[in-house]
């Protein structure tokens, strides 16, 4: 599984743009055959940063992802929405998500 994690400050006067554009982008990731996940959160103590988690179900799956319409449209419009380049961690692991040992 490849597992994406992107932390984004987002520019305030772009705000309205981002919501609406990564709303759209979110669900058309989704629907990927080889998507997972994608997911998007606003931290509770920085205005306007924001994380993105997604996974896809293997290396196949990202690279098809990194061809779509909609990714490549993403590259386009993200650099005009973004305060600073984002932080990024991409990584292959061996499992899915697990039940928490603590709570299952």
């Amino acid at each position: 599984m490849i597992l994406i994690n992107l932390k984004i400050q987002i520019r305030a006067d772009r705000r309205d743009e981002w919501l609406d554009r990564i709303t759209k982008y979110a669900k058309a990731c989704r629907d990927e055959p080889g998507n997972n996940s994608f997911d998007v959160y606003e931290s509770i103590e920085s205005p306007n940063e924001f994380s993105i988690i997604e996974s896809f179900v293997d290396q196949a799956a990202g690279g098809a992802h990194c061809e779509t319409d909609h990714f490549k449209d993403f590259l386009v419009w993200f650099p005009t929405v973004i305060g600073a380049a984002p932080m990024i961690i991409n990584t292959e692991v061996q499992n899915d998500f697990a039940p928490m040992g603590e709570f299952s």
